[in-house]
């Protein structure tokens, strides 16, 4: 299934920028110095690919109203031109790897909101991945980037995961998160008690099984890609999506053998990782042509991002990857149940809107409930500052973009609030759970269509979908 070109402005002539001025950013010393690609450096590999890229930029300044960091503290090296600046400068010699580089290479968000306005096609994400990974070869990153790569490993190995977030589930039901946030702990990491959501009691098994329509022929098969977090933390989302695509005409299957994207370890500089992760999800997946839909933002963005991330084999992989919303916006759905609450908000999710390009979508969706009131937040472009684990790395910059976000929804009168993302969703909720007004739902975009859904659907095993379906 095809799906649609990223969300960017593209150049309709390719300028060639100027080369970095060494007078601008001179070496410590003052004298010349090597570049880069002119010594052996093991951890400098990925960032040497991405000169093409860097020097790309014109440092015409569009990207300085898109981005986040730079509109909290108008400071250039926290705009996507200051840190391609720095970048090159690293490159070529002219600087060192100081603390205050480090500092601020690792304060974008990876929202890709520098990219969508871009004239000159800069992919900023690929430069922040291969300057993390810079990083973590080097060990220059402080301690919080160094714990949350390593927690990041987890997310693979699905015994380990389970583990973890069943003695989340545990600390909740014994009032331990309502504690930790009582005594200052949660809010250290940028997290409160009302941002996490209930652990259900059972997770999604990745064993093949999965839905079909409960009458009426099949529209198609589609594979489920179910995550690591939205399948065991948020199970009730992923069912609800596998019910919603049962409930429009599909086959829905659970993939046997998939496993986390490996966003998170990429946007980390934990690129072994991601590689790993990618190569356990080709295998998965090979030897199909089906639809591989998902519900998550940032996987989708990851994994439509597959060939340059884990190698241009991905390709066919990642040309199969779509949205929920992008695949049933097409369909003719019953969507006649009640309306959340209003006014209704869409918080569009930074790798929805800008790295993918899903914008109308699914608010068509949310309008053929009959009866909904749906209403435009301001500055849909800026990140919540969930941003992955974001929140956890730089609460002091995660906390002001949420805050912001808040009174947003605050400002339009909202009383639920939808998103398609599940940092999104505990980032803003967590928020809003803040304030002293009236209470905001934060509700995945997919909950709130399965409700507005009366068609009933059937859960099956893996055996019953390797049979023939002979129904009419």
């Amino acid at each position: 299934m095809s799906t649609p070109p990223r969300a960017r402005s593209t150049p309709t002539s390719k300028r060639t920028p100027a080369p970095f001025d060494a007078t601008a950013a001179p070496s410590p010393n003052g004298s010349a110095t090597r570049r880069r690609e002119d010594t052996e450096h093991p951890g400098w590999d990925a960032l040497k690919r991405e000169r093409a890229n860097l020097e790309a930029c014109v440092r015409c300044g569009l990207c300085l109203p898109a981005c986040p960091t730079y509109r909290i503290g108008a400071l250039e090296e926290e705009s996507p031109r200051g840190r391609i600046a720095v970048a090159l400068a690293l490159l070529d010699g002219h600087i060192e790897l100081t603390p205050d580089v480090v500092e601020h290479q690792m304060s974008c968000l990876l929202c890709e909101g520098c990219t969508a306005v871009c004239p000159a096609g800069v992919e900023m994400e690929h430069i922040a991945v291969a300057m993390r990974e810079v990083l973590a070869e080097e060990h220059a990153r402080p301690w919080r980037p160094s714990v949350a790569a390593r927690a990041m490993r987890v997310l693979g190995d699905r015994p380990r995961l389970e583990r973890r977030v069943r003695w989340l589930g545990r600390a909740q039901r014994a009032g331990l998160t309502n504690l930790g946030e009582a005594i200052g702990a949660l809010s250290k990491f940028g997290m409160s008690a009302a941002s996490l959501p209930r652990v259900p009691e059972e997770f999604l098994t990745v064993d093949g099984s999965g839905w079909r329509p409960a009458t009426g022929p099949v529209r198609g098969r589609v594979e489920l890609f179910v995550g690591c977090l939205m399948s065991t933390l948020l199970a009730p989302l992923d069912v609800a999506t596998g019910e919603l695509l049962a409930a429009a005409g599909y086959e829905v299957v659970v993939t046997t053998g998939q496993t986390c994207c490996g966003a998170l370890s990429a946007h980390e500089g934990d690129t072994t990782t991601a590689r790993e992760l990618g190569a356990r999800n080709l295998k998965a997946f090979a030897g199909l042509d089906t639809p591989i839909v998902l519900n998550s933002a940032g996987c989708g963005a990851f994994l439509k991002e597959y060939p340059h991330h884990i190698g241009p084999g991905s390709a066919p992989l990642a040309g199969r990857v779509v949205d929920v919303a992008e695949l049933l916006v097409d369909v003719d759905l019953d969507l006649s149940g009640p309306p959340p609450p209003g006014p209704v908000a869409y918080h569009d999710a930074c790798h929805a809107r800008l790295a993918q390009g899903i914008i109308e979508a699914p608010r068509a969706l949310l309008r053929r409930i009959p009866g909904i009131e749906l209403v435009e937040l301001a500055d849909p472009t800026i990140c919540c500052g969930s941003a992955g684990v974001y929140n956890i790395l730089k609460p002091e910059t995660a906390d002001e973009l949420g805050r912001r976000r808040a009174r947003s929804v605050r400002d339009v009168q909202a009383r639920t609030v939808v998103t398609a993302n599940p940092g999104c969703l505990m980032q803003v909720r967590s928020h809003l759970a803040r304030d002293r007004g009236d209470p905001v739902a934060v509700r995945h975009l997919v909950e709130v269509l399965r409700a507005a859904c009366p068609t009933p659907v059937e859960r099956v095993s893996a055996e019953v979908l390797r049979e023939p379906d002979h129904r009419p």
